[in-house]
């Protein structure tokens, strides 16, 4: 296993090394029946030379472009065909060294990372060379299909097909882009028909396709009198795709049909001023709904992107759509993903903030270079422009920011030539084929960005991290988590995040005994952020006692229980204000729309921002998102002594509900005290103050109560069984708590149909309560809660056949208590 303890650094010769893939294959066709062979590469990592019977077709050198090379003239009836890569690593050394005019930073990663140098001078997934929360593994090989296609007359490369909604006529219509390569000398004519049943719609074009490579762009109106149904977002509508097929019968050759699904739905990036605050909006509005957008950030699912099967895709998208989210972001230092993933996203009704991929760098715009990039953006936007889920083209991973903050000291004098790059490549070149190709979506050069206000600027603001404006990335990991104030009220959080360690189980497939402690050299190996074990242990210092044991095995499983019971507070607290501050604007700052937080998965087993850990266990941020991006909830904050709730809903009608209050001390199962608030209105998709209450008026009406010995818990009711999550507020640091108490935590488990039900029963309150089945894939519908009652019930849902004798022998229940 490349990944087992310190193998990322024992196989680093592999990527240093050049290798030949080469085999002899039987043509199985007979190549004289056929006008134009070609032998197409659909993905090649990264730079080779490809021959076939030792001519040389053409080389390579952008592991995102698809290339085509024409054979006919040299297949044979047995070809030997071989693929010579260059080490990547040595490709981009030399390309650095040729750039001589001036240096294009940053030469190489921080140390901590262990990586290779000038992943900037190579079209390449940028984080195979390392990255912050990922090994280097610089791949060299075919990473995705190969195949020969064989015609006559006429063939069809690419097809596409864009919605919109046509406001004057309200209508909607199909923008089908088809791109053929024609054989023959002279034009061909022929008919497109095109069928959507569904929807009564069929239309029939007279075409005529041109010599050589060409396409043709048809517009088909839909029928005014069906109704259709548009593609919604995840939590807001249904996923609706219609099946279409379109007929290509041309009077020359075969007839070519096509069979796709047609979405509906139209995305719009809302900019506009806002009363009362300087700047701008920043929000998406989806079939003319403004969204509120919930989410996290994607990497790449493994550094061997063939081990990335269908079934690992729907996994974690899953258990994204399960946690409430709406929406991703395809991250640029990663690869644009493969058909399979935007598709269940399709499905899912996951939206995707898509990338071009460069990350965190400058980049170099000379001819070749600019070549190689225009024709991986054409493709890419070809490729994926159908997808629905895709609302948004964004050009880079942090680049206005690195130039504008001067991530790489460069001389003042020096600026403008970096500036006249970042433009050039961007703008000039990225933008431009963007728009020519996709009408039908936004498109910003950089994230973070001050969105329009950029573009004024010359598409470099002086602050892209400005809070009136566009985006912003948000990382401290030295202040309070718990302190909702050193947070930015930002128009839309696209990163923030914080760390934490993946479970022992995880770890342990890739460690061996001697590694298991927190400062041992396996753990700092895995930690490729600088300080970043001490930043965990500084921020659980905050609030939690760290673990003691003398048993060292007990003290590391407790140390990684700890770094996820924080993280989890800590993202729960940050989104949480990102959410009761979508409807307000104080101080010039807010209307916050947007929430995706760093990160989602992970790219090995190590210490990282992510919530799903590699493999695709939930670690237990993932479980408080599904509460923290729940479609309704409460939120509790306090300012200077006074404790507000808001209801915060994206339900799409307004709501009376009531909102359940309960204190509790932390030595008692019975409530200190409990208020219900009736007909508490909660507006639709907005952020409300619904309870206002001064702590000490609170501590006195609960009598017997101080900061220390109590907890608020808190919930909306409403009819017909709608409810939110229960929430809470602590109203002090756990490791102050006065009356926590040891408890007995047991559980029973019994098989319903394809789930299994555990039933807890606790003796005392129990504050982060986790269960964990080890190497049992699966996930339970709610974990790391603060149980407050006897008993509770939580359901597990497996992944995998199991059994509860399995299940029983694999659990471990871990409360705060048991940290000692």
């Amino acid at each position: 296993d490349p990944y087992y303890r310190f193998n990322d650094m024992m196989y680093r010769w592999i990527s240093l090394d050049n290798w030949t893939y080469s085999r002899t294959f039987k043509t199985p066709f007979d190549v004289r029946k056929w006008q134009k062979v070609n032998l197409v590469f659909e993905g090649v990592d990264t730079v080779a030379q490809i021959l076939i019977n030792n001519i040389t077709l053409g080389r390579t050198d952008n592991m995102f472009n698809r290339y085509s090379f024409d054979i006919t003239s040299v297949i044979k009836e047995v070809n030997f065909v071989e693929v010579r890569f260059l080490s990547a690593i040595s490709y981009a050394a030399e390309q650095s060294r040729c750039h001589k005019a001036y240096s294009i930073p940053p030469v190489c990663p921080p140390p901590v990372q262990k990586g290779e140098c000038h992943a900037n001078f190579i079209r390449k997934e940028q984080c195979s060379f390392s990255w912050d929360w990922g090994p280097s593994f610089p791949t060299q090989g075919i990473w995705k299909d190969v195949r020969m296609e064989a015609y006559n007359h006429y063939h069809l490369i690419h097809f596409s097909l864009t919605s919109f909604f046509v406001k004057s006529a309200w209508q909607w219509s199909l923008e089908i882009e088809s791109i053929f390569d024609v054989v023959s000398s002279k034009p061909i004519a022929g008919l497109v028909t095109v069928s959507i049943p569904k929807l009564q719609t069929q239309q029939t074009f007279s075409v005529k396709l041109q010599p050589g490579e060409g396409s043709i762009v048809l517009l088909v109106n839909i029928n005014k009198s069906s109704t259709v149904e548009a593609w919604w977002p995840n939590g807001h509508g249904k996923q609706t795709g219609y099946n279409m097929t379109t007929t290509f019968i041309m009077e020359a050759g075969y007839q070519i049909e096509k069979f796709s699904k047609a979405y509906f739905r139209t995305v719009e990036l809302v900019q506009e001023s806002i009363p009362g605050s300087p700047g701008l909006s920043f929000y998406f509005r989806i079939n003319g709904r403004p969204i509120f957008i919930k989410g996290s950030n994607w990497i790449p699912a493994d550094s061997f992107q063939d081990r990335v099967t269908y079934d690992i895709l729907w996994l974690l998208l899953k258990s994204a759509a399960d946690a409430n989210m709406n929406t991703l972001r395809v991250w640029g230092g990663g690869v644009y993903e493969q058909d399979e993933f935007y598709d269940i996203c399709d499905e899912l009704g996951i939206m995707i903030w898509q990338d071009f991929m460069f990350a965190c760098a400058l980049y170099p715009t000379d001819q070749n270079y600019l070549e190689s990039v225009r024709a991986e953006v054409s493709h890419q936007v070809r490729r994926l422009k159908s997808h629905p889920s895709i609302i948004l083209w964004s050009g880079n991973n942090e680049n206005e920011a690195a130039i504008a903050s001067n991530w790489f000291s460069i001389p003042y004098a020096d600026r403008e030539v970096y500036i006249k790059d970042y433009v050039m490549l961007y703008v000039k070149n990225i933008r431009e084929i963007v728009l020519t190709e996709d009408k039908s979506r936004p498109f910003i050069a950089s994230s973070p960005t001050n969105g329009l206000e950029s573009v004024k600027e010359g598409w470099l603001s002086q602050n892209p991290y400005d809070t009136h404006y566009g985006d912003t990335h948000f990382y401290d990991y030295s202040n309070d988590c718990w302190n909702w104030t050193v947070y930015p009220k930002t128009r839309f959080a696209s990163e923030y995040g914080f760390q934490s360690w993946p479970s022992f189980s995880t770890i342990e497939k890739v460690s061996s005994t001697e590694d298991w402690s927190y400062t041992s050299n396996f753990s700092l190996h895995r930690q490729h952020h600088e300080n970043g074990n001490d930043q965990m242990l500084q921020q659980i210092g905050h609030h939690f006692k760290l673990p003691q044991s003398t048993d060292p095995i007990k003290k590391f499983k407790d140390m990684i229980y700890l770094t996820q019971v924080m993280q989890a507070q800590c993202i729960k607290t940050e989104t949480e204000f990102y959410r009761f501050s979508q409807s307000e604007i104080i101080k010039g700052e807010g209307h916050t729309m947007g929430a995706l937080y760093w990160q989602l998965n992970d790219i090995w087993q190590a210490p990282s921002w992510a919530s799903l850990e590699y493999g695709g266990k939930w670690k237990l941020l993932h479980y408080f998102a599904q509460n923290f991006f729940a479609p309704l909830l409460p939120v509790a904050y306090e300012d200077k002594g006074v404790l507000y709730i808001y209801g915060v809903s994206d339900l799409h009608v307004d709501h009376k509900l009531t909102l359940r209050v309960v204190v509790h001390a932390w030595s008692s199962l019975e409530p200190v005290c409990t208020l219900a608030k009736d007909s508490v209105t909660v507006k639709a998709q907005s952020a409300v103050p619904i309870y206002k209450e001064s702590i000490n008026d609170l501590l006195e009406r609960c009598r017997n109560c101080t900061r220390k010995s109590c907890v608020i818990t808190f919930c909306l009711v409403g009819e017909g069984g709608l409810q939110s999550p229960m929430n809470h507020h602590f109203l002090s640091s756990l490791k102050d708590a006065v009356g926590l108490e040891k408890t007995q935590l047991s559980a029973s488990v019994s098989q319903r149909d394809d789930i299994y039900v555990f039933v807890l029963q606790t003796t005392a309150i129990a504050p982060f309560v986790s269960l964990d089945v080890g190497n049992i894939k699966g996930r339970f519908s709610d974990n790391g809660f603060l149980m407050t009652e006897k008993k509770k019930v939580v359901v597990f849902y497996p992944w995998e056949p199991t059994s509860v004798e399995e299940l029983e022998k694999a659990l471990t229940l871990t409360s705060l208590v048991d940290v000692v």
